[in-house]
């Protein structure tokens, strides 16, 4: 693993610089006509941080953090940049020169991620206990049986799943159960990262609050950052202490949530702030975003329907 030390004889502050550096990164699809679908990427991710990450399907997203976590496949291919993890310990990890046994090791253990659709993602065949064990004893092989159950029962109580839950089968949860699990299984090592790409797709509004209360009450309590993917920019303005926006596979603004949505400077976040309505007001009338009128007419329309 590639590292860069701390110098001799200081004892390193973890807050005193971020978790993960990313710089200058570019991703390209080499298909007949190659598509670059990230295009010199910068992001910078602090510690206990939730760094959000919005834009239309498409854009780059998914693309990013699986770039982020070396797990692009042909015809995916990084053309250039670089990717720092920087460890609580002090060290410095290239993680675009980690060899595959390596990358194996700093997998989970060091930066997790909640996959696009998790839901569906358990084995079938498998109980939650066995999934569980399976993935401790990927990364800790010397653990003991004992051991394994009470981190698989303190993990699920975490997300607030049931420890009697670790003997079901996912058919025999419910959709925010089998998320939470999922979510359960990320933190099962205690990585320093977290990345959720679209964790609450396909769950009702009220299992979605639920997650995100819960994602948000970890992240104070275990001190994890988060990469919080999704298009749903009024999600992210409720959770995240920062956003990133993206559009075709550029970041065209990274800024404090609270100040994006008071001043956002780019015309696409503008825009994506103007596409949702006021829960108060005159029937039609939408959020203040900054944006001219002349370029969204709906936004002020009031008038009854003809």
């Amino acid at each position: 693993m590639t590292t860069t030390p701390a110098p001799a004889g200081t004892a390193p502050d973890p807050r005193a610089r971020p978790v993960l550096t990313v710089e200058d990164l570019t991703v390209v699809y080499e298909v007949d006509e190659p598509v670059t679908a990230v295009k010199n990427a910068d992001l910078t991710l602090h510690r206990g941080e939730i760094l959000g990450l919005a834009g239309e399907s498409g854009c780059g997203k998914t693309t990013l953090a699986y770039a982020i976590n070396r797990l692009h496949r042909p015809p995916a291919r990084i053309a250039s940049g670089r990717i720092a993890f920087h460890d609580a310990s002090g060290d410095d990890i290239d993680i675009l020169s980690l060899e595959d046994a390596e990358l194996r090791a700093f997998r989970w253990n060091k930066l997790s991620m909640v996959f696009q659709g998790a839901m569906n993602a358990l084995n079938p065949v498998a109980t939650v206990r066995a999934q569980l064990r399976d993935t401790l004893l990927a990364h800790r092989p010397r653990m003991t049986r004992k051991e394994i159950r009470h981190r698989s029962e303190d993990v699920l109580r975490r997300v607030g799943v049931d420890p009697r839950r670790l003997g079901s089968y996912p058919h025999e949860l419910s959709g925010g159960m089998r998320q939470r699990v999922m979510i359960a299984m990320a933190m099962l090592l205690e990585p320093q990262i977290m990345i959720m790409d679209e964790p609450t797709t396909a769950l009702d509004v009220v299992v979605q609050r639920d997650i995100l209360r819960e994602i948000v009450r970890l992240r104070e309590e275990l001190d994890f950052a988060v990469v919080f993917i999704t298009h749903d920019l009024p999600l992210l303005l409720e959770i995240s202490d920062r956003i990133a926006v993206m559009l075709d596979g550029e970041i065209v603004e990274l800024e404090a949530a609270d100040r994006l949505y008071r001043d956002a400077r780019h015309p696409y976040t503008r825009r994506l702030l103007g596409s949702f309505p006021s829960l108060s007001g005159s029937r039609g009338a939408f959020i203040r975003t900054g944006v001219d009128e002349t370029e969204t007419p709906a936004a002020t329309a009031t008038e009854e329907p003809s």
